[in-house]
């Protein structure tokens, strides 16, 4: 799979892991995860995927997720059905990190791109771990995906880069 394009279709065969949100925000209790075909969710949405390289760490908590955190509701009004956070991490951190973050519902999901596998597969990884980007699927079909490369910027992958591209 070679790096994804506005214009493209979205890759068949994605699958992440998750914990569903349950309504509760107890950091000590948590769900089993299960797969999250992406390929087959993403024909009927229009989605927001976020990677960044790992749940808790300074520019992910202190910058990404904030971002989206403030303009979730800018990017419902544009149409957005879901915004979906990526890691390296395994399902029990990142739903641990959604909690944390005061997410206990599934207007933002958390999941697992377990080993970095779709990242490595579209060439965005950083080193072991996924990289920092976003990917806008519109039914099926790539609209927007654009890499943060220099360290600490989020100004593609962020809600404020996303969002001038909606």
């Amino acid at each position: 799979m070679a790096t994804l394009t506005a214009g493209s279709p979205f890759p068949s065969g994605v699958t992440f892991t998750y914990i569903a949100p349950t309504g509760s925000l107890d950091l000590t209790s948590c769900g089993l995860p299960t797969k999250y075909d992406a390929s087959k969710e993403f024909q009927s949405k229009k989605v927001v995927l976020v990677a960044v390289p790992g749940a808790f760490t300074p520019t992910c908590q202190e910058q990404h997720i904030t971002s989206y955190l403030a303009r979730l509701a800018d990017l419902k009004a544009k149409g957005v059905d879901q915004v979906i956070f990526i890691a390296y991490n395994d399902a029990f951190v990142m739903s641990a990190w959604g909690k944390a973050n005061g997410i206990n519902d599934d207007s933002i999901l958390f999941m697992s791109d377990a080993n970095a596998d779709f990242s490595r597969s579209i060439g965005w990884t950083n080193g072991e771990r996924t990289g920092r980007y976003a990917v806008v699927v519109d039914h099926g079909k790539v609209i927007y995906a654009e890499a943060d490369t220099t360290r600490g910027s989020i100004a593609n992958s962020g809600a404020e880069g996303v969002l001038a591209k909606l």
